[in-house]
């Protein structure tokens, strides 16, 4: 954990926009309480935007999450954001005592009161009732956030159901694209846009987020070297689980081009790729994941220097856009 901290406060120290901490529910995963990193991490910021990534909603209590990421959001001066998703992962749902069964009613039911408290506003009173938690009647919930309203992006990992949700609600959109070609994912990002529009929303507020993996060193070699085997490892154990085949090196190494889903390389071949990508999304946000298997800390913290350093000026420059 105080390596996460440090990564961090170095990832805000480079002048990054944007930090994520998943939840698990598994000893191979230390961040089962994210709000609680991240308020850690406030204390050690100063411009960052901290977000989970992501909160696994269906097996959580709203209110609690809502109250956790306003108390992260007054820490950290309006820097909090919350990504709600259904979770990749199962094992939260019978430690919570939650059916998996009820895995899209949970989400839905559970998100709408999300939202409703998101929205209060002056009132920081609410009346609600659904099927899977307690109701609410005319009961104040505290503390307020910095931001209003706190901002809620909807993760999705290629689920048109998914998308179609987002789009409906105008709520930003981040898109996991962890294995196979990108360009596969790019008619979901166009229709959770025309969806959005059709809903009377704001194109404006429709932003999209690409969650890729992968690592960045000084020279493609280096990132290889210190990614694959981890990376391999990891996929391979959580595919074990799944009744996916294994994943080998070589089947990463092909995904490292530049129409591949890794995202692996030099500072210039990463850049390549972001721009090869943002012709395909016009994406508003890009989050990569360096820790997808075990890799040194001193690597890591290099890692993300140089996505601070060197690519995130150099996409900035090419798309014309400025930091935040």
């Amino acid at each position: 954990l105080r390596n996460l901290l440090e990564e961090m406060e170095l990832a805000d120290q480079v002048g990054l926009d944007v930090f994520g901490v998943g939840e698990h529910h598994r000893p191979d995963y230390v961040s089962s309480a994210p709000a609680v990193i991240l308020a850690a991490g406030a204390a050690r910021t100063n411009r960052i935007r901290l977000t989970s990534a992501v909160t696994v909603l269906s097996s959580d209590d709203p209110v609690r999450v809502f109250q956790d990421f306003a108390t992260v959001d007054l820490l950290s001066g309006g820097r909090a954001e919350i990504m709600a998703g259904r979770g990749s992962f199962t094992e939260s749902f019978p430690l919570f005592g939650q059916d998996l069964s009820d895995y899209n009613e949970l989400f839905s039911e559970k998100l709408d009161l999300l939202l409703r408290l998101r929205d209060l506003g002056e009132e920081e009173r609410i009346t609600w009732a659904g099927r899977h938690r307690p109701s609410i009647q005319d009961r104040g919930v505290y503390p307020r956030p910095v931001q209003d309203p706190l901002p809620v992006w909807i993760a999705v990992g290629g689920t048109p159901q998914s998308v179609l949700r987002a789009a409906t609600l105008g709520l930003p959109m981040a898109v996991a694209i962890i294995g196979g070609a990108p360009v596969r994912f790019k008619p979901l990002v166009e229709a959770y846009r025309e969806a959005g529009a059709r809903a009377g929303h704001d194109p404006a507020g429709l932003k999209v987020g690409i969650n890729v993996h992968g690592f960045i060193a000084d020279s493609m070699e280096e990132a290889a070297a210190l990614a694959l085997p981890p990376f391999a490892e990891t996929m391979s154990r959580i595919g074990r689980e799944r009744g996916w085949p294994p994943t080998t090196e070589a089947h990463l190494a092909r995904e490292a081009d530049l129409r591949g889903a890794l995202m692996l390389g030099s500072p210039d071949e990463i850049v390549e790729k972001i721009l090869y990508q943002h012709e395909l999304f016009r994406h508003e946000r890009f989050m990569l994941q360096l820790t997808v298997g075990p890799v040194p800390h001193d690597k890591v913290l290099r890692a993300i220097e140089l996505l601070g350093t060197k690519v995130a000026p150099a996409v900035r420059k090419a798309l014309g856009t400025a930091a935040g």
